[in-house]
């Protein structure tokens, strides 16, 4: 039987980890990926009878979204409206879906097969995303996403909190450490002082709501959407307008732009194209729009970003019909356009340093982990206010998963 699960529900991807009773933690692979997509796609089929409705989790979800965007709905991060009360419920083809019932179907896919567990324990961020957010109430939803699962008895544990604890097997000596795991929608922090393979103490935690989505989007925000018009002007009855700024809030998220795939929206953009500054603009955004192709235009974005973290400059490459963009970005550039976010960044470590009672010299050790672990003016946050020598890393997409996991060993009964 396998001690322990580690679950890490994330916001853009999901890992799960298992500790065997020898203490070896293996990543559970979904199609040789140690990651799961965290998507939902649904689908209706009309029968005689009734409408059945269908779904897929995972890469399946977004193959399937891409291969009919109209006639589908895609759920993705969801974990972003856990602690928000505004979202109580969505309806899905007529079918009504708590949030909770939304993350339990994704769970019961990602959970799906396994063996036998004697404890599950879920990571949970510091401070939940979105604002104006309810982190009781966060934390209350995930136990019931659980429990829709099938998984009614939990333990919860913050995310830091479970990366520091794979790191701790690392150390020698005891240390104080700070952790900071960057997800897809929060940057959490913790300090926790160890004990080489021994006791963990708490200190202080803190997050924010900023991590890899937000720098995918300033990058899309400045360097593609003025490309599709975005900042230009129109006229009307002789009076020059600025084109509709909502045309690009699709952009914070790349399903959005399928949303605007009505007869009303393509209507309004091209009746503004035709008056406009540069009318070949919005054209090139119609079509990006008519053919579905924001999960392209996401991905040429998602690929640049990672360039940038090993190269001091990159071009953006994307092209669809008559649109091709052969954008260079250097890193300066990019990290101008991060800036703001940068500095709530580096005011979360301050606050996790006063919430620990903490100064930076008595940090002996600072360990990143997630995938904007890797930009290197996030990095340089850290080097420039601790000494370099005491940052590390490692497992980035999976220390989170693997310490929860190892966490589960301290109680082999399961608990809430």
């Amino acid at each position: 039987m396998i001690s322990a699960l580690g679950v890490d529900f994330g916001t853009t991807n999901s890992v799960v980890a298992l500790l065997d009773d020898d203490g070896s933690v293996a990543t559970r692979r979904h199609a040789s990926l140690d990651v799961f997509r965290s998507v939902l796609c649904f689908w209706a089929e009309e029968t005689p009878a009734r409408r059945i409705l269908h779904h897929a989790a995972g890469q399946a979800a977004v193959s399937g979204y891409l291969e009919d965007p109209l006639d589908s709905r895609l759920i993705m991060s969801m974990k972003t409206y856990l602690a928000q009360r505004s979202f109580s419920e969505t309806r899905i083809f007529g079918r009504p879906f708590t949030l909770e019932g939304l993350i339990g179907c994704f769970l019961r896919s990602l959970l799906a097969d396994l063996p036998p567990v004697r404890s599950v324990v879920v990571g949970r961020p510091v401070r939940f995303a979105g604002e104006f957010t309810d982190d009781a109430l966060g934390a209350e939803r995930l136990r019931g996403a659980y429990a829709e699962a099938g998984v009614p008895t939990i333990k919860l544990v913050l995310e830091p909190q479970a990366a520091g604890t794979r790191f701790a097997r690392t150390l020698t000596e005891p240390a104080t450490v700070l952790i900071g795991d960057f997800g897809g929608g929060t940057s959490d922090f913790s300090v926790m002082h160890f004990e080489p393979r021994g006791h963990a103490t708490p200190l202080g935690h803190a997050g924010v709501g900023i991590a890899g989505d937000v720098f995918d989007y300033r990058i899309i925000d400045r360097a593609i959407a003025p490309l599709l018009g975005k900042g230009d002007s129109y006229r009307v009855m002789g009076k020059l307008l600025p084109v509709p700024p909502e045309y690009y809030s699709g952009f914070s998220r790349w399903h959005m732009l399928s949303l605007m795939r009505t007869p009303r929206t393509l209507r309004a953009i091209a009746e503004v194209a035709r008056t406009a500054q540069h009318p070949e603009r919005l054209r090139h955004l119609l079509a990006l729009i008519e053919d579905g192709l924001g999960y392209a235009l996401y991905q040429a974005v998602s690929g640049a970003k990672a360039e940038l973290s090993r190269a001091e400059a990159t071009t953006l490459h994307f092209q669809h019909k008559d649109f091709v963009v052969e954008r260079v970005i250097t890193r300066p550039e990019f990290e101008d356009w991060i800036a703001a976010d940068l500095a709530r960044i580096d005011t979360t470590v301050d606050q996790v340093l006063a919430d620990a009672n903490v100064l930076a010299d008595q940090v002996d050790r600072v360990f990143l982990t997630g995938g904007t672990a890797f930009v290197p003016a996030v990095r340089r946050l850290f080097e420039q206010r601790f000494d370099a020598g005491k940052l590390a890393g490692g497992g980035e997409f999976v220390s989170v998963a693997e310490g929860l996991a190892l966490l589960g060993a301290d109680d082999r009964r399961p608990n809430s």
